[in-house]
């Protein structure tokens, strides 16, 4: 099977055919690769589709690429993703323990402080006279 790897811009096709004197056939758009052993170097990939081939003697073997490749993306390892996920809960659980912690602070001087008269008007019954009746 083929390997093949991305970095940036530039796209690493490996053969799978082991011997040595590998000839490469189909580069895409008419750019010239650079052959290291096995490995099909091709720089400054456009991201078009492209029918490659690697051979020795009657051994063949094809492989269509249809890679996308970006000028200004970065690679992130598994780990480093793990680690910013991590660090991002860790960070919203610390503002919500906070938040809690100073909300509940607040509400116990808010009741305490102040009168204890309730505001508004008073819908009860004002007091009976003596003498008078409860009617």
């Amino acid at each position: 099977e083929f390997l093949v790897e991305i970095s940036g811009t530039t796209v690493t096709v490996t053969c799978p055919l082991e011997d040595e004197g590998i000839q490469w056939d189909g580069h895409p758009s008419g750019k010239r690769g650079d052959t290291e052993e096995r490995k099909f170097i091709i720089k400054d990939h456009d991201s078009t589709p492209a029918n490659l081939s690697c051979s020795i003697g009657n051994k063949k073997r094809e492989l269509y690429l249809n890679a996308r490749v970006c000028a200004n993306c970065e690679e992130l390892d598994a780990l480093t993703v793990a680690g910013i996920i991590t660090a991002d809960l860790l960070i919203t659980l610390g503002v919500l323990i906070l938040v809690y912690y100073f909300s509940k602070g607040r509400k116990g001087r808010a009741s305490a402080g102040g009168d204890s008269r309730p505001r508004g008007e008073s819908h009860s019954r004002p007091p009976v006279l003596p003498g008078t009746s409860a009617e």
